[in-house]
């Protein structure tokens, strides 16, 4: 009963035209830097954030949310239509999908997608509806141990799960936690890192490093392999599947919403290794292995559910816990800390609107965007005509625009345009940043609770190990350490990664 008030209370806030609105043009620029290659949902919506300083808490982080979510129903419509991902959730759909559209049958695989997604959307979100009101009833009994335990946990997962090397994984975070220190120590006023220069006493702004690493780092990495040629797009005749897509497609959509809502809970999970996770149990569980790449309708129905599904669960850590599980998690809080919320257990009992507010937005921004990208295929696809060449120099001047406004300080733009080149720099190391994101969010929260701890006793460690819930965050860390170093489980890791 207490659900269903609570979701009326959401419904109630959602669905005012304002909010109606936000989630409509958040659900557009996700599909559009869905379909567009090169410009994914974690530099829009960094490059976004700056806006959010004039809108509704609940506002901003509708249109935001809706930006995340629909870039995975984006992502998929160039991966079919011209084997092109649009968002790196979507790689594993060129394999199948493309092969669907030359065959005749890309309107099938479109709708599938479409489908899929929609389903694995609207059972995420009621997941979120559900589990979310007890998970931070949970973390409301956390103290300052419990909560640097998580955090470390949440930070070796987001290594275990990172793509490539595990060493480069945790040299990311550790330059993360290195920014994140900089500028003025909150318990004793000195300086740390700031060289001197005025400009960073305040520490780095997160919105500026963000914009910096993921925004105008892409937009160098793209420029510095030029253009790619694109392939002939497939002409879309029939757009509804036949009878026996819907009977291959059906377990796997179910497969994929379960899996991915398991990977998106998780940190360092999400929509891309829910995706992969999803294509290789389909590949492993299939009667008949040597149809996938040909074709096979459950590549494309189980990874595209399941992306969506971990795109929607991951916001549960993010909104209970305020641990970011992915370096999108990490905007979002950056967006509530702007408007002076502190993410939390205490947010669901604090700001009720806010939290049932975007549960509700996400049913509606589902269903808008079932709408919004069956009938609008012809067009998303007419953008792809656009030479990057041009569209470069608009995401560069948002960028500086965005990183501007932030503090007014022409300085920022230089920190901003700093990070670009260490952003590349990373791309060219094959350094993934999202673990450098998780590590500068974390760390000055793990510094606080750390020192909290410490006073609270006396200055001895012990007290992490003499409380069980930190004791267990610990082991769970520990045995996942543990788990990543034997060599087996290392090179399991690896071929998961490479199969697509």
């Amino acid at each position: 009963m207490e659900l269903i008030d609570n979701l009326a209370l959401g419904f109630g806030v959602a669905l005012t035209p304002a909010n109606l609105g936000f989630a409509l043009i958040g659900a557009l620029i996700g599909t559009l830097i869905g379909v567009l290659p090169g410009i994914g949902p974690i530099a829009t919506i960094a490059m976004l954030l700056p806006l959010t300083f004039h809108l509704e808490p609940v506002s901003g982080l509708i249109m935001l949310a809706g930006i995340f979510y629909g870039a995975q129903y984006g992502g998929s419509t160039t991966a079919i239509l011209v084997n092109l991902p649009g968002e790196t959730s979507s790689v594993v759909t060129c394999i199948d999908g493309h092969q669907m559209a030359r065959q005749g049958k890309a309107g099938s695989a479109l709708a599938i997608a479409a489908l899929g997604s929609f389903f694995a959307g609207t059972v995420s979100t009621f997941i979120i509806a559900a589990f979310a009101p007890p998970l931070a009833r949970v973390g409301q009994s956390f103290g300052a141990p419990e909560y640097f335990s998580l955090m470390v946990l949440g930070l070796i997962a987001a290594v275990v799960l990172a793509h490539g090397s595990v060493l480069k994984a945790i040299a990311m975070i550790i330059l993360g936690l290195l920014f994140g220190l900089v500028g003025t120590d909150g318990q004793t006023a000195s300086q740390r890192f700031t060289f001197d220069i005025t400009e960073l006493s305040d520490g780095i702004d997160f919105a500026v490093l963000a914009i910096g690493v993921f925004g105008v780092g892409e937009v160098i990495a793209n420029l510095t392999r030029g253009e790619e040629s694109r392939s002939v797009m497939s002409e879309i005749t029939r757009l509804w599947p036949t009878r026996e897509d819907f009977r291959l497609a059906w377990p796997a959509v179910l497969r994929g919403t379960g899996l991915g809502s398991i990977l998106g809970v998780l940190p360092g999970g999400g929509a891309t290794l829910s995706a992969f996770a999803a294509y290789v149990l389909e590949k492993k569980i299939a009667r008949d292995p040597s149809r996938f790449g040909r074709g096979a309708v459950e590549g494309v129905a189980g990874p595209e559910s399941a992306n969506n599904a971990g795109a929607q669960t991951s916001f549960i850590p993010m909104l209970t816990l305020g641990i970011p599980g992915n370096a999108v998690m990490a905007l979002m809080i950056g967006a509530m800390t702007i408007h002076g919320i502190q993410p939390g257990p205490q947010v669901m009992s604090e700001r009720p609107q806010l939290f049932w507010g975007m549960v509700a937005s996400m049913w509606i921004g589902n269903l808008m965007l079932l709408v919004i990208n069956l009938p609008l295929i012809g067009i998303w696809v007419q953008l792809l005509k656009v030479p990057y060449r041009f569209l470069y120099l608009s995401i560069l001047l948002f960028c500086a625009i965005g990183v501007y406004t932030i503090g007014n300080s022409p300085f920022s733009v230089l920190v901003a345009a700093f990070f670009g080149v260490a952003g590349y720099i990373f791309m060219r190391l094959e350094c993934e940043p999202a673990p450098m994101i998780l590590g500068f969010v974390l760390g000055p929260l793990m510094e606080d609770n750390l020192r909290r701890a410490m006073r609270i006793s006396s200055g001895d460690p012990m007290i992490f190990l003499n409380r069980p819930i930190s004791l267990g965050l610990l082991i769970a860390a520990a045995i996942l350490l543990l788990i990543v170093a034997l060599p087996a489980i290392r090179r399991g890791r690896q071929e998961a990664f490479q199969e697509t």
